[in-house]
């Protein structure tokens, strides 16, 4: 007897403890959740700052808002059949906003979400300066409302805390081990670059008690490092949130620098996708396979 297909969520479940770490480069939309998987990459995650700017053209300082991400993650989580790791911001208000939340993003199919502990408006963890927090009490109270809410028990809860720029690293250690034992599957401490940015994520890995992600979106020695190099720091789930958005960004803006000065695209066009391969991403092969099955006048 046939054993079932796991579900993406089983899958993501699965390999938090089976295997080598997760690699999830970050989209945007769901024409680059297709790119990653047609990539050969096992998971993908939706980056709350470039879905601010793709679909509202502003920096990430909290304008996005539930509605607005959860039917974009919908569409993504659709069309692919990797796990979508989505970024949840601050669980959109309280304990009570939280279960919403998980229950929004369960209905659309995504297979985790992470809450931070920054206070509302959230701002960007790469943004310049420090973010305020909540309290240790008031975030851990919203993880165990988030575990509580799901419906599927392999819906990931990942707890990010922001605690670190402005508290330290031993406070933020300290609230990552607090938000596992609250319910948290996995643990994501958000730290910026610096000289013992090394030291740093090992502590993190070492004494966060769970599960931990890093977030991999920036120069400096973090994103130096090669995906084998992370993994020997004891991560379970790397994500890489700017790759889409900068990578689309440059080439964008180098099209349309080439078509401004040239008055056509030509000198670009080797490093732009045909129509041929355009298709290829969008998967028209099986479009046009279904049409000739149950369309009989095509």
């Amino acid at each position: 007897m046939m054993s079932e297909k796991l579900t993406v969520r089983q899958q993501l479940r699965k390999r938090l403890t089976e295997g080598g770490m997760i690699v999830a480069p970050g989209i945007y939309d769901a024409y680059g959740a297709r790119l990653v998987q047609k990539a050969g990459f096992e998971a993908v995650y939706m980056t709350g700052n470039g879905v601010s700017a793709s679909l509202l053209g502003q920096p990430d300082v909290g304008m996005i808002d539930l509605t607005l991400f959860a039917a974009h993650a919908h569409r993504a989580a659709a069309c692919v059949d990797i796990p979508l790791i989505c970024d949840a911001d601050t669980g959109y208000g309280n304990a009570v906003n939280v279960r919403h939340t998980v229950r929004e993003f369960e209905s659309a199919g995504v297979a985790a979400i992470h809450i931070e502990d920054q206070v509302a408006p959230k701002r960007c963890g790469h943004l310049p300066g420090s973010r305020p927090v909540v309290s240790l009490e008031e975030h851990a109270g919203k993880i165990a409302a988030a575990a509580a809410a799901r419906r599927d028990p392999d819906f990931l809860i990942i707890a990010r805390t922001d605690a670190a720029t402005g508290l330290g690293l031993d406070e933020a250690i300290r609230r990552g081990q607090a938000y596992r034992k609250a319910g948290a599957d996995v643990v994501f401490v958000e730290l910026k670059n610096s000289p013992n940015i090394l030291e740093d994520l090992k502590r993190v890995t070492a004494e966060s008690g769970a599960p931990c992600l890093v977030n991999i979106d920036g120069g400096g020695k973090l994103g130096e490092l090669t995906v084998p190099e992370i993994e020997a720091l004891g991560f379970r789930i790397a994500i890489f949130p700017g790759l889409a958005r900068n990578a689309a960004g440059f080439a964008i803006n180098e099209a349309l620098g080439t078509l401004k000065r040239d008055g056509n695209t030509k000198a670009v066009r080797d490093r732009m996708l045909s129509m041929k391969e355009y298709n290829e991403v969008l998967d028209l092969g099986a479009v046009e396979e279904w049409e000739k099955r149950y369309m009989q006048n095509r």
